[in-house]
């Protein structure tokens, strides 16, 4: 117990220290939405994957899907860092750098708003933000409590609000920059506990081939899951639905406004490559060694817990479970992993979150432009009352019937970028996506998931799983947008010549970046 709380002492005084020392940073909108477009490469791929990965990947999704697949489930961690980091990185990151600087948009919202000039789209995305992002932030406090319950022996409650407390400091502090210098020093903390974990769990079990082997004798209830071996396989017992969790997972990323708004302060093009390389590496780790390590999550069935009015285990106790057997030093390595993994995450929740009601909805609807002072102030304030609007949620969610992590994460994930993916990725790219379109994709998306939510609590829901449902609204949204933007009215080819011609202005590069023509 001295080693726990000496662990996290250090890390929670770190914390705070960087919070106060990256204040001066956010002392204006840029700096304390963007970190002044300054941000360096390491910087930002730490800080696009500590904010993709958190107590939800952990905890809830390796727990219930490593049940579910069996080592099959690295299939999602493999599709995370090619996917939802490489191919990000290479398709959006560079181009939307270029355009938002060029519409000087600092949020989504406000990016729909000058790519279609609308003002209701930024109204209308602002909320949808705001809505969606409480779920998945109920989530990462579900997540992390588990485990601080499991190491600590301590309350729930007292987990949210310890958490609380602290992301309120140091994102109201330091604002972005002191969130992507603790994403930095989290995410090596994240890189070090999951390469020590999954050594060690394995171990548990007679090493790498001794776990397979046992793994490959477990059989399940349903008639694909008592396939011999099946669950030591390729694909697992359940590969169309092992693809809608990829899916949702992988892609998701590239519609949801924490994740994207991480491209809008990279510093340069040398800062593009290396990100990409470095954050397509943590993924790899991180979310490949989770879901891996949930594979084997059934060697432990005699000490996970069981709902006991159908037999079925909780799945969000799947991994503090099988962590709950490792020596205390290990333990404080776990929770630390978590830790910093979820505080990570919510303060990426909580500064877009902020920053979006204060650009997008309070500055748009106040009769008197706020100056810079004010709207810093603001979004402040607004981080405060997210937090206790999400934590506040989170306790509740926590008697209620919503009782998988996973599921908060995949109706937020399903309604933010099935409502998003296609009008971001599509607005950067093509001159011809219309309003009418983007409006059809954020109907879709959000009517898609919450519609689907409702019928669900009637027993008539479409899709059984709310992941399944994110995923099939983001593909609709990439459908939608093209299709509805072919019979609507095109926009104005001059407004849209002046949007894209960020793309072709000339800049001057070293020879050892460009060969001369």
């Amino acid at each position: 117990m001295f080693i726990k709380l000496a662990m996290l002492t250090l890390f929670f005084g770190t914390t705070i220290a960087i919070g106060i020392h990256c204040r001066r940073s956010a002392a204006d909108v840029r700096g304390f939405v963007l970190g002044g477009r300054s941000v360096g490469p390491w910087l930002t791929a730490f800080a696009y994957g500590t904010s993709y990965f958190s107590a939800v990947i952990f905890i809830g999704y390796a727990g219930q899907f490593g049940w579910k697949y069996g080592v099959a489930a690295t299939w999602i961690g493999l599709g995370n860092a090619f996917i939802g980091s490489l191919m990000a990185w290479a398709v959006l990151g560079r181009r939307t750098r270029i355009m938002t600087q060029h519409l000087d948009a600092s949020t989504m919202p406000d990016f729909f708003a000058k790519r279609f000039e609308s003002r209701g789209l930024k109204l209308v995305s602002a909320a949808i933000i705001f809505i969606f992002l409480i779920p998945y932030t109920a989530s990462v406090y579900n997540g992390l409590s588990r485990l601080f319950g499991m190491a600590f022996n301590i309350d729930y409650s007292w987990c949210v609000i310890i958490m609380s407390v602290l992301t309120a400091v140091y994102v109201t502090m330091g604002g972005y920059m002191a969130t992507a210098v603790n994403d930095f020093i989290q995410g090596c903390i994240m890189l070090v506990g999951i390469a020590v974990v999954v050594v060690a769990v394995l171990n548990m079990n007679g090493g790498f081939l001794g776990s397979l082997e046992a793994m490959a004798n477990v059989s399940g209830a349903s008639p694909a899951e008592q396939v011999p071996g099946i669950f030591a396989s390729f694909f697992g017992p359940d590969p169309l639905n092992l693809l809608g969790v990829v899916i949702l997972t992988s892609l998701g990323t590239w519609g949801l406004p924490q994740m994207v708004g991480k491209f809008y302060a990279i510093k340069s093009e040398k800062d593009i490559n290396i990100g990409t390389i470095v954050s397509t590496v943590f993924a790899l780790v991180v979310a490949g060694g989770c879901y891996f390590l949930g594979g084997f999550g059934r060697l432990f069935s005699d000490v996970i817990e069981y709902n006991p009015a159908n037999g079925t285990p909780i799945y969000d106790s799947i991994v503090p479970s099988m962590l709950s057997v490792l020596p205390d030093l290990l333990i404080a390595v776990v929770v630390m992993l978590v830790l910093s993994a979820s505080m990570s995450t919510l303060s990426s929740l909580v500064l877009t979150s902020s920053s979006v009601l204060t650009l997008d909805l309070v500055n748009e609807a106040a009769k008197a432009k706020m100056d810079d002072r004010k709207k810093v102030l603001t979004m402040r304030g607004f981080v405060i009352v997210f937090i206790v609007l999400s934590a506040i949620i989170a306790l509740v969610q926590y008697k209620s019937s919503v009782t998988f992590i996973a599921q908060l994460m995949g109706i937020s994930w399903g309604a933010l970028a099935g409502a998003f993916l296609g009008p971001f990725l599509y607005s950067l790219y093509w001159k011809k996506v219309t309003k009418a379109s983007v409006w059809a994709s954020f109907a879709c998306g959000v009517g898609l998931t919450t519609g689907n939510m409702i019928l669900g609590m009637f027993g008539k829901a479409i899709f059984a799983s709310p992941i399944n449902c994110g995923a099939a609204a983001m593909i609709l949204s990439l459908i939608i947008v093209p299709a509805v933007s072919m019979i609507t009215p095109k926009p104005d080819s001059t407004i849209m010549n002046e949007v894209f011609k960020c793309y072709d202005e000339k800049v001057e590069v070293s020879r050892k970046n460009a060969l001369e023509d």
